[in-house]
């Protein structure tokens, strides 16, 4: 039996209400809906913003972040006054003062293979706003073997995509993608940047396929993929189909249970001290700078790409982004020490491999990279 609307719900749901698809009996669905959104950053703010103000009843928070002023830039449920604190709660305060009628469950935890089955229980629709691929495919299993819908959506500079996977009805995310990539193959948002606004068109696709499934109205996107571009303000569909031989929802599965991918992806942080290629590799920021002051003949070489450099940059380094260094392995000269930095360090740990592989034995990487420089050396230089 669907719950009742007060007085003060039907005013402020009042124009769903006048919209014949969803109505009074549409509007008591979504109050007695729920939906688990994974990840409160960049996609996650907008969806969850959205299906709290649509009066979704039951809105659980996966994340296991802090909010970082370099988030706001585009993680739209936060702000300046909520910075160091933990993302789910900084979420969750925004979204019952937008509606305070609803429930919001918050889940201060890594979404692991663990956990997962236990947190997605109560919940109608999974909605994926998360930025790794470990976590992406965990979601995708989970959401096969449970039998729910996966609202899907992915940014990357001035480029997103969304899709429904829901294998009862087509194909789920590993019938498109099979495996994770390689670590390091595809850099994070914080490596290559996002548009801020690209994550609130995409969010706001999503929570549009969360309220129509839910409603049980229109077309979703299940067997579809939107491709978003926003410097052409292009939208076009691929259409997917069903892979017979997916390891997970084929009819001969080889995945029967959850398993975690972190050994696959190499996520920051989870496989290695963010930052960090392990101890044996490592040189932080002061032992660099007193290996400078000393007069050590280091060649610094910076795998950012040159438009970085406007923004902070070390005297003397030399500069070859990371996408060009295999093919001028030549121009280094492995007698010579290197240091590799970048940003924070994720690409120098992937160039640091790339050097290793070729021979290369006099290789450090500047642990935290150039903000870790400024953070505890230079401090008039820019973090960012």
């Amino acid at each position: 039996m669907l719950p009742e609307l007060s007085r003060e719900e039907i005013l402020r749901y009042s124009r769903h209400l006048l919209v014949p698809e969803v109505g009074l009996d549409g509007q008591r669905k979504l109050k007695a809906s729920s939906v688990l959104v994974i990840g409160t950053g960049g996609l996650g703010s907008p969806v969850a913003l959205y299906l709290a103000a649509a009066g979704v009843g039951r809105i659980g928070l996966v994340d296991y972040d802090v909010v970082d002023s370099s988030n706001l830039q585009r993680q739209v449920a936060h702000g300046t006054s909520t910075v160091g604190q933990r993302k789910v709660e900084s979420a969750r305060a925004r979204l019952l003062d937008l509606n305070p009628a609803i429930q919001v469950d918050a889940f201060d935890e890594s979404f692991t293979s663990a956990n997962a089955m236990q947190i997605a229980a109560p919940f109608d629709v999974i909605v994926d706003g998360t930025d790794n691929f470990p976590t992406r495919y965990l979601i995708n299993d989970l959401c096969v073997l449970t039998g729910k819908p996966n609202v899907y959506g992915a940014v990357f500079r001035f480029d997103g995509q969304a899709s429904v996977f829901d294998a009862r009805i087509g194909p789920c995310y590993r019938c498109l993608f099979p495996e994770p990539p390689p670590p390091g193959l595809v850099p994070s948002c914080a490596d290559a940047g996002v548009l801020g606004v690209l994550p609130g068109t995409i969010g706001t696709i999503q929570a549009t396929e969360a309220i129509k499934l839910l409603l049980g109205i229109g077309s979703s996107l299940a067997g579809r993929l939107l491709l978003y571009n926003a410097l052409d303000m292009s939208f076009e569909f691929v259409t997917l189909k069903k892979n017979p031989n997916c390891k997970v929802c084929g009819p001969r599965p080889e995945v029967t249970a959850l398993i975690d991918y972190d050994e696959f992806c190499g996520v920051p942080g989870i496989v290695h001290e963010e930052g960090s290629a392990g101890a044996e590799w490592d040189i932080t920021a002061g032992e660099l700078s007193r290996r400078l002051g000393g007069g050590d003949p280091l060649l610094l070489l910076d795998v950012r790409e040159p438009h970085e450099l406007e923004i902070s940059h070390l005297e003397g380094a030399r500069n070859i982004p990371l996408g060009e260094l295999a093919a001028r392995l030549s121009d280094l000269d492995s007698a010579q020490e290197i240091v590799l930095f970048c940003k924070m360090g994720s690409r120098s740990r992937r160039a640091l491999e790339l050097l290793v592989s070729a021979g290369f034995r006099k290789v450090k990487h500047l642990k935290g990279g150039i903000n870790a420089w400024a953070k505890e050396v230079d401090t008039n230089l820019p973090v960012y």
